[in-house]
């Protein structure tokens, strides 16, 4: 059992969690993910690794409601425990495996959209502890669902929020911050983007216009984590990779993000089915004829 020690509601469906698992902690990097299983009965659910404490033997997972096991996993408290944490799983962020003083000669710009300003976290504040400043850019509807914001601000160069709808800081989409950015003459050699899949396709779209090399993390449906299922299969460039095992992390110029989305739309219907028998519980009984 893998005990909760911390449960905080980030945002609307978005919530927080230290977990403790000793083993993990000692040896994940970022980049990397966990499969979580609250019960017996629990679906398998991916989570990217939001935080690490070493010495406390415990990791930091960020989630988003979106469906029946992710609905139920949010009522667990502080004292409540994981049945399994399966980790870590994926490979590590490119730049944590290359030489220290090559990664120091680049200017890295992160972009996190949403729910995938945890992603980026532990990767900005790998760069901080190795003295290398970074440039954030975090976008979010409005200001309700800016999440991480006074932890990012400790790690990061300099922190650019935006919102679509103007309710705070900037407005506009993440990619208008980018070309405003490059237009003020700011110049940078890697881009990581780590969000919604549209956000991550449109960014690379102009990312590649800019000549800026753009790394992506793609979290399609997983179900074993191992490359065993295939349900994660996405194709970059010529070649079909596996994200749980290949990834989560690609080059983003050469990820068929079209595909990619299409894979997502199947599974969606069978989410809203699941989440609102969670919801429902003994009332619930499958009136529109496809529940099982």
């Amino acid at each position: 059992m893998y005990k909760i020690l911390e449960a905080e509601m980030l945002a609307d469906k978005i919530y927080l969690m230290v977990v403790e698992a000793p083993r993990i902690a000692k040896s994940c990097e970022p980049g990397e993910f966990v499969i979580v299983r609250m019960d017996e009965k629990g679906e398998r659910i991916p989570l990217t690794i939001c935080d690490i404490d070493r010495e406390a033997g415990t990791i930091t997972i960020v989630f988003q409601i979106v469906g029946a096991s992710t609905y139920r996993i949010a009522g667990l408290g502080v004292g409540d425990a994981f049945l399994d944490v399966v980790g870590p799983l994926g490979q590590p962020s490119e730049f944590v495996k290359e030489d220290l003083e090559t990664v120091k000669k680049r200017k890295y710009l992160f972009v996190a959209g949403g729910v995938g300003t945890a992603p980026v976290y532990p990767q900005v504040k790998w760069m901080h502890e190795h003295g290398i400043e970074a440039d954030v850019i975090v976008g979010a509807k409005n200001k309700d669902l800016v999440i991480l914001e006074e932890r990012m601000e400790q790690v990061a160069g300099t922190l650019y929020v935006t919102t679509d709808d103007g309710s705070y800081k900037r407005k506009g989409m993440v990619t208008q911050v980018i070309q405003d950015l490059v237009d003020e003459g700011k110049k940078y050699d890697v881009c990581v983007a780590i969000g919604p899949m549209i956000m991550m396709k449109f960014v690379c779209k102009l990312t590649k216009e800019l000549g800026i090399p753009t790394i992506v993390s793609m979290n399609p449906i997983m179900v074993d984590g191992t490359g065993m299922c295939g349900a994660c299969r996405l194709t970059v460039g010529d070649e079909v990779k596996f994200a749980c095992v290949d990834g989560p992390e690609f080059d983003g110029h050469l990820v068929d993000f079209d595909q990619a989305m299409k894979r997502q739309q199947m599974y969606k219907t069978e989410e809203g089915r699941a989440m609102l028998k969670a919801q429902e519980g003994d009332t619930h009984h499958g009136g529109c004829g496809n529940c099982r």
